[in-house]
């Protein structure tokens, strides 16, 4: 792509960050950063003012905090003017690189509320990234469990979470307080020891040695890709959905 060409395809793709006072220049207001986005991508020419207004009501932030700093921000407000600000642009797609990580469990909530909120209404796609499965499975419509850095499992929500089949990964990862299946509560697996180091993982998917269901094969052979019976593919392409493996 040339450079007009890129600028507007990124222009479609955003991102929230982990890190809500971290990915904030400290130097600018709130007012400044939301604008910035505009005139980077030249939208809302002589309407600035107007739509920052409105990307600070859905920050949840008043007209008159503008000229506020992120410093005088509190960590969920700062995460809502990371939102905000990857909104500015009118993106279809918003990678979001665990966005709640970093807050309490009540703010958690009300960002995900907020995000949900703002895909029914704005029609956004959500590549949503995160170590909590509970979290996962409230805001995910499919479900990508990786290990390693590749993918062992991709399956609709409630094929990864609900009996008669409860995913081993799943299981593994999803605290016991929040298991609402009695059968995947009482088969919960609690891992042992250290995750293998990646680089020097050189064969297979080495798994914890205490996971029942591995083998001595799965530390020298990478598991074969198959397709899950009944899973949905993506749309507008067949081969595009990522299998579930053996």
């Amino acid at each position: 792509m040339d450079a007009r060409s890129l600028r507007e395809r990124r222009r479609k793709m955003q991102i929230i960050f982990q890190d809500p006072y971290g990915s904030l220049n400290p130097r600018m207001t709130l007012g400044q950063m939301l604008a910035e986005p505009l005139a980077l991508h030249h939208l809302c020419e002589g309407k600035e003012k107007e739509r920052v207004e409105e990307l600070c009501v859905w920050s949840g932030s008043r007209r008159r905090m503008r000229k506020r700093y992120p410093h005088e921000f509190s960590g969920g407000q700062r995460q809502r003017i990371g939102i905000a600000r990857a909104l500015a642009v009118e993106p279809r797609l918003i990678v979001c690189d665990e966005p709640v990580s970093a807050l309490d469990v009540l703010v958690q909530a009300q960002v995900i509320n907020l995000l949900q909120d703002l895909q029914r209404r704005l029609g956004l796609a959500y590549l949503f990234i995160a170590h909590d499965l509970a979290v996962i499975k409230h805001i995910a419509a499919r479900i990508a469990v990786m290990y390693l850095g590749k993918i062992v499992e991709y399956a609709p929500k409630r094929e990864l979470f609900l009996p008669p089949a409860p995913s081993v990964h799943a299981g593994a990862a999803l605290p016991r307080s929040r298991c609402r299946s009695p059968r995947l509560r009482a088969q919960r697996i609690i891992l042992q020891g250290d995750v293998p180091s990646p680089p020097r993982a050189a064969f297979g998917l080495p798994l914890p040695h205490a996971l029942p269901v591995c083998q001595p094969r799965c530390a020298a052979e990478e598991p074969a890709l198959m397709e899950s019976v009944g899973l949905p593919l993506l749309e507008g392409n067949s081969a595009a959905a990522p299998p579930v493996r053996a």
